[in-house]
């Protein structure tokens, strides 16, 4: 059964809460259903620059007063740009909750979009991306992504390019917001200490400015699959392989997580296992799933040396392919048991739980439970999984990898390994 409550204003906002006993401080946040993939092509880059401008002055407060209000009472305040969302949260004491509501209806709905702080932002932001283009094993996530999805929103960087940035006008930022942060795009969420009715109340009193979304729209993803590859004097190749995963909506969505965790999920997995403790191809290697509305992405990271990406790749494919036929009760028990435990340990934090909600409700519509949450994942068995591997992986492959990448072998030929 679960904890949250929801509630919706006139404007369409929905405010939920998580009401947790015993704890004495409160985690909130707004939940804005815009990221990267609600942006035109010509301002890529605006919903992270727009999270970067809410923190720089309202109409009564300066940049400096927001941050030294928030850690005057000992809390902190953050926010982050996904694909498909932005999140703006805070997290205090208790009873210093309405404050943090007060400074975050503030910078959603009254920001200044000073000048002098959007030029002096937009360096900080092109520093960004200049530090992620120096970061090899950060820039080729960027790299998997706009080789997946070619040509469209979804591939596009977070962060933008430094030709979108450079030439953002104010006016598309501001008109951003307008168009997207507004009504039934947005949920405001609570957990922690924090009575359901007076957050309602609050949320009321403070979110009054809040109108209809003018804009929803999303352009639907379309995964192609591809290579990029990009020589550079490192010691590793940094090597991203991937396939087209189940969305949020898809009936797979539990056993892509459980499929995840036993194959590169932590260090009694197989990949971890076989090539980094038997072979010692690598020091880093894991397996994700990524969701999205319509479609998703599960990948394989590995940093290995110049010399041993010529096994490596190999031993990979191996893996993938006999995946399916070689699956052990013991394995997926292990890894069901994995997630249980991350899914119950993640409700001790009100952050945790707090993101989780307002996720929940812009991609669900609705909270989900703890114990709905476990059952779906208890539900996957090995004929799931052995249906997902084998449909999965014969999806178009996806293969990025960026440093001394002369000895990795051609996207054809990794193609072919993987229809063994």
């Amino acid at each position: 059964m679960t904890t949250a409550r929801v509630s919706t204003l006139d404007s369409g906002l929905r405010v939920a809460t998580d009401s947790m006993p015993g704890v004495g401080t409160a985690s909130i946040g707004v939940w804005v259903g815009a990221g990267t993939r609600a942006e035109p092509k010509e301002i890529n880059g605006v919903a992270h620059f727009l999270e970067h401008m809410a923190f720089k002055g309202t109409a009564t407060r300066t940049a400096r007063r927001i941050a030294e209000e928030i850690e005057a009472v000992g809390g902190h305040l953050n926010a982050y740009t996904a694909r498909e969302n932005t999140a703006y949260y805070a997290k205090v004491l208790a009873d210093d909750l309405p404050l943090a509501v007060d400074i975050v209806a503030d910078i959603l709905q009254n920001p200044s979009f000073d000048p002098q702080e959007l030029e002096r932002e937009r360096g900080v932001i092109l520093q960004e991306i200049g530090q992620c283009f120096d970061t090899p094993d950060d820039i080729v996530y960027d790299r998997f992504q706009e080789v997946a999805y070619p040509d469209q929103a979804m591939g596009r960087p977070v962060l933008g390019t430094v030709d979108t940035v450079k030439a953002m006008p104010r006016e598309s930022i501001q008109g951003f917001m307008t168009n997207r942060y507004a009504g039934e795009n947005m949920v405001l969420c609570a957990a922690g200490k924090v009575d359901h009715d007076s957050f309602v109340d609050l949320a009321r009193e403070k979110f009054k400015t809040v109108g209809p979304a003018r804009d929803t729209d999303i352009t639907p993803s379309r995964y192609t699959g591809g290579e990029y590859r990009e020589d550079r004097d490192s010691e590793q190749v940094h090597l991203l392989l991937g396939f087209e995963g189940p969305s949020f909506e898809g009936r797979d969505y539990y056993t892509a997580g459980v499929l995840s965790a036993l194959l590169g999920g932590g260090m009694s997995s197989r990949l971890f296992q076989s090539i980094r403790e038997e072979r010692g191809l690598v020091y880093s290697i894991y397996s994700f799933a990524w969701t999205f509305a319509d479609s998703g992405l599960f990948g394989i990271y590995a940093g290995t040396g110049e010399d041993d990406v010529v096994e490596l790749v190999p031993v990979v494919a191996d893996e993938i392919t006999t995946l399916a036929d070689t699956l052990t009760d013991e394995e997926i028990e292990r890894a069901i048991t994995q997630m249980r435990a991350s899914l119950i340990m993640a409700r001790e934090s009100s952050g945790a739980r707090s993101d989780q909600l307002g996720n929940q409700i812009l991609i669900h519509g609705r909270p989900m439970s703890v114990e709905e949450q476990v059952a779906a994942v208890e539900a996957v068995d090995k004929t799931a999984l052995q249906a997902l591997a084998r449909r999965m992986f014969t999806t178009a492959p996806t293969v990025a990898a960026i440093g001394p990448v002369s000895k990795l072998e051609t996207y054809e030929r990794i193609a072919d390994r993987l229809r063994a």
